[in-house]
């Protein structure tokens, strides 16, 4: 006699927003490592104090911006343990990006002229790579922290203050540490990366923070927006 088939246990599907919001973090914070090492420049309409006319920021600043709005979402709507464990796990991912990126540079190249381009490009330099390291793991890790406990203190209420709060000092705190450590500390204490007039550093300091800064207070109703959606359609999130 035949034993009966063992019935298949269903097991729940992932929550759908967890896993666009996931999506939206890696992809976004993968953006930003590879398009760190590019200053750009905006001529403004009125000169500003200490960055003049001129308004510098790294490529990578509107990139990682929405890492923090994806974050904030994932910690509203699933808890600062959830949203540090995708953080942590994001900061893992930043070695696998490295890891891929250099084996294709240092893979024999069909075209050797190009091979040299595509180093240059994708190549992230030492200085570069340390900076936006420790900016990214210090300062993610905080704004999972500070958001969170602010929604505690107001027991769940005024989500317009903990997504600005929370977001506006941990980019203050990791645009000090980004530019600090990748155009001033790494290449006035090791001489890695092009050493930049003191006045260049701190032009890129406030104009990265300022780009920061509006997007947070920008942001404020997509947190309102998707994180509304998501409990819309999920009933079981809080």
């Amino acid at each position: 006699m035949s034993r009966p088939a063992a019935t298949a246990t269903a097991r729940p599907a992932p929550p759908a927003g967890a896993v666009v919001l996931a999506a939206v973090f890696v992809a976004s914070l993968a953006t930003a490592q590879l398009t760190a090492a590019k200053v750009l420049a905006f001529e403004l309409p009125v000169a500003l104090p200490l960055t003049g006319a001129e308004l510098a920021l790294p490529g990578a600043a509107l990139a990682y911006a929405l890492t923090f709005l994806a974050s904030d979402c994932y910690t509203e709507l699933y808890g600062r343990r959830a949203a540090q464990v995708l953080v942590n796990a994001a900061f893992a991912m930043n070695f696998l990006v490295l890891a891929l990126v250099w084996s294709t540079i240092l893979a024999p190249a069909a075209d050797p002229e190009f091979a040299g381009t595509f180093a240059e490009v994708l190549g992230a330099s030492t200085n570069i790579v340390a900076g936006s390291l420790l900016a990214y793991v210090v300062s993610q890790n905080y704004d999972v922290i500070v958001f969170d406990a602010i929604k505690r203190r107001t027991d769940g209420r005024y989500l317009w203050l903990r997504n600005i709060a929370s977001t506006g000092t941990s980019q203050l705190l990791d645009t000090v540490l980004f530019v600090g450590i990748a155009f001033w500390a790494m290449p006035t204490a090791f001489g890695i990366g092009p050493q930049l007039p003191t006045a260049a550093v701190v032009s890129l300091m406030i104009g990265q923070y300022l780009l920061k800064l509006l997007i947070a207070l920008l942001d404020t109703p997509l947190v309102y927006l998707i994180t509304g959606a998501v409990r819309r359609s999920d009933p079981s999130v809080a």
